[in-house]
């Protein structure tokens, strides 16, 4: 992985973020109250207790005996808090709270766990040639699988009603013009997907493999993300019940949840309000709609238009004029920032689009990267050149069921680390908590 000297610095820096990863997990489940440990805000999903042990059983179930040789010193648990649950589809979850075990026991187990782990990262960091081959990637996995909960875990807590949570702090209250959207014009040109195997010490995920270069043909794109307020009209003009809006799926799970706003409003009366983390507000017209797949395709098709492909994405946020030049970043080359955009956990909520001007791409495209996961019409498939990784297989294969859309771009909760062009996210299309907002395209 790079030169020696490079090498020496990716080690060292790993247990670092290793660290910083840790913090992150053990700063959202901070806001549960302890009396709400044992709730299950989403149906679907597991209890909140569940993903106490499981962010810390995954790292030993990766890295433990795989990595360091070490034997593990509590099986049970290892198994009990190994998997979640892919959300939607195969039924519900069905267990009790006491089926669980105490807060104290779980305790007890990450904090030995997490002892161990350090003792042999710290051995292995020490010296170059102990431990697996591949460790130095399998700690990136760790990391990127933590910073991954530590965004997912927000959704869950999102529903969670306030009174179980506890406040992490007070909101920033934004005050930015009313930003006005309209189609900008991308002219064609090429799009790189992907990333090369053999870049420097830059860790990606096997979906992420192999680099390829595209052309995109020209397209106009929305300037600005939908709104709050586009999609109010979208509702007021009849989109829930407008069957020729929607595919087959699409109108068969929107009339089986019963699902006819949003899932982050409320009606109140007359008025819709909001969902923020920490409490419900009025209605913020400016945000980003939070929806899922089928209902931006469905907002889409109401307007005559279409989702982008993850290609027109690409394109409209690294593309230049120049012909085979493409930025690092919308705004450029320099790393993600508070200047550029609402990501790495800064908020526990979205900000108004067109907040952060700076952050903008090449083509005029605002929070293109930020405040929002971008749904594209592209299906989750694997670039060609894929293989799995040799220690997590499943990670990416166990999702190319024709069933999971692309998301690109990221959320106020997502890692800096995970901002990278060639990220790739995936969700079913009827998985409505996501911090998931789109735009559409005209091709």
């Amino acid at each position: 992985m790079g030169v020696p000297g490079s090498a020496v610095r990716s080690r060292h820096d790993l247990q670092k973020r290793l660290n910083e990863a840790r913090n992150r997990t053990d700063e959202v489940f901070q806001i549960v109250r302890e009396e709400a440990m044992y709730d299950r805000p989403i149906n679907e999903r597991h209890r909140i207790i569940f993903y106490v042990g499981h962010v810390e059983a995954f790292d030993w179930n990766l890295l433990a005996q795989r990595a360091f040789g070490l034997r593990s010193f509590h099986e049970t648990f290892d198994k009990l808090f190994a998997f979640g649950i892919d959300p939607v589809g195969g039924g519900l979850p069905t267990d009790k709270p006491s089926d669980w075990p105490s807060r104290e026991e779980i305790d007890r187990y990450n904090g030995h766990l997490r002892s161990e782990l350090d003792r042999a990262i710290g051995r292995v960091l020490a010296e170059p040639s102990a431990g697996h081959p591949l460790v130095l990637q399998m700690l990136e996995v760790a990391i990127e699988h933590r910073l991954m909960h530590a965004e997912t875990l927000a959704y869950m807590l999102h529903q969670l009603p306030a009174d179980r949570k506890i406040p992490a702090k007070d909101e920033v209250v934004w005050r930015t013009p009313r930003a006005k959207s309209h189609l900008v014009e991308v002219q064609s040109g090429h799009a790189t997907l992907g990333m090369q195997r053999e870049q420097g010490d830059e860790f990606g995920w096997d979906n992420e493999f192999e680099a390829q270069e595209v052309f995109v043909p020209e397209f106009a794109i929305d300037n600005y993300n939908v709104k709050n307020r586009d999609f109010l009209l979208f509702m007021q003009a009849g989109g829930y019940t407008d069957k020729t809006l929607w595919d087959a799926e699409g109108w068969a799970w929107h009339q089986q949840s019963g699902t006819n706003h949003p899932t982050f409003w409320r009606r109140n009366g007359s008025l819709w309000t909001y969902r923020t983390m920490f409490g419900d507000i009025q209605l913020p017209m400016d945000w980003p709609v939070y929806v899922s797949h089928a209902e931006a395709s469905a907002y889409a098709k109401w307007l005559g238009r279409k989702l982008p492909t993850e290609e027109q994405f690409h394109r409209a946020a690294y593309g230049t004029s120049e012909e085979h030049v493409e930025r690092t970043y919308p705004w450029g080359d320099e790393p993600p920032d508070e200047r550029y955009g609402n990501f790495d956990f800064a908020h526990w909520d979205p900000s108004p689009v067109g907040a952060y001007p700076r952050g903008a791409s090449a083509f005029g495209v605002h929070d293109i990267v930020g405040n929002g996961w971008e749904w594209t019409r592209t299906v989750f498939a694997p670039l060609p050149g894929f293989s799995p990784m040799p220690f997590y297989p499943g990670y990416s294969a166990n999702f190319f069921d024709g069933k999971h859309y692309v998301m690109k771009g990221g959320s106020p909760r997502t890692a800096a680390c995970m901002l990278r062009p060639s990220f790739r996210n995936w969700f079913q299309p009827h998985y409505p908590f996501v911090y998931a907002t789109f735009r559409c395209v005209e091709d």
